[in-house]
């Protein structure tokens, strides 16, 4: 089988990020003047920036795991055609819909994803608000893929696409789009909510590219007209230190691991349950 030559997508994609975020940050600033806070924005590049540097080396242990489990374990051997594209397009959206689902309701995915939400403004910056250890574990969703046999490659570059069709719509100079687009696709609407702490609004909208598995599961909600979205955690860390903002959840489940007030069972809870179970603790 022939294997295509595909380049790292994102990083062609790094000066079109790079020229948005100014684009948008200026068309903000006119619209709404002292709306942009640039210090928020250059805190969510160096969270993306640190996500590339890191990544390189979980990136290296992710390819090998999955190559492994495509030499040794397919089930069958799948072409680079039309069709098998558009296959892992559905399937790896699939996947990223349980692996961004969970890292909502389970805090040792959350210790990693909470990164993202970190933020209490909503703009393409946000995008680039990345976990630093997410891919460490995050890939186990995507395993299936390699068992179908996709191709290490295939699976690699449907990844690249996905988080590069995630960026666009971190903004809200887009209102909702035709309503069979809206139907469908995620959409700066449809994300908008995703990243709301409104009680309304949480944990809805795990989408990646296409909205209809929130629709079949049951986590959808549309943006409401007359609630307006409030961005960020329920109780927001108001800081700009990434080294806090990447790790600060992680060592909060230390504490609760070390807790002697704590049984067995609520240390695991404390790591395996939703962040919200946790907090039922102390109340």
């Amino acid at each position: 089988m022939e294997i295509p030559n595909i380049p790292d997508l994102i990083l062609y994609a790094i000066p079109i990020f790079a020229t948005t975020v100014i684009i948008e940050g200026i068309i903000i600033s006119r619209k709404k003047p002292g709306s942009y806070l640039v210090k928020d924005a250059a805190t969510s590049i160096t969270m993306g920036l640190g996500n590339v540097a890191i990544g390189f080396i979980s990136k290296l242990m992710v390819a090998f795991v999955i190559t492994f489990i495509y030499e040794n374990i397919r089930i069958t051997t799948l072409p680079f055609a039309w069709w098998t594209w558009l296959l892992i397009l559905f399937a790896d959206d699939f996947c990223y819909y349980w692996a961004h689902r969970l890292g909502h309701e389970s805090r040792l995915f959350w210790a990693s994803h909470v990164v993202h939400h970190s933020s209490e403004r909503y703009n393409l910056s946000t995008a680039l608000r990345q976990t630093w250890t997410g891919g460490f574990f995050t890939f186990i969703f995507y395993l299936i893929l390699p068992v179908l046999g996709f191709h290490p490659v295939m699976i690699f570059t449907q990844m690249a696409i996905s988080l590069l069709y995630q960026y666009w719509i971190h903004t809200e100079l887009i209102d909702k789009l035709p309503r069979w687009f809206e139907a469908i696709m995620n959409t700066p609407s449809h994300h908008r909510v995703h990243h709301g702490s409104n009680p309304i609004y949480l944990d809805k909208n795990y989408a990646g590219i296409f909205i209809i598995w929130d629709k079949i599961f049951g986590t959808f909600q549309p943006e409401l007209r007359e609630e307006k979205v409030k961005y960020g955690l329920t109780k927001n860390i108001q800081t700009f230190n990434p080294l806090y903002i990447a790790f600060h959840e992680w060592i909060s489940i230390g504490k609760d691991i070390i807790n002697p007030n704590y049984s067995i069972r609520q240390k695991i809870g404390c790591i395996l349950k939703g962040p919200a179970w946790r907090e039922k603790l102390n109340n």
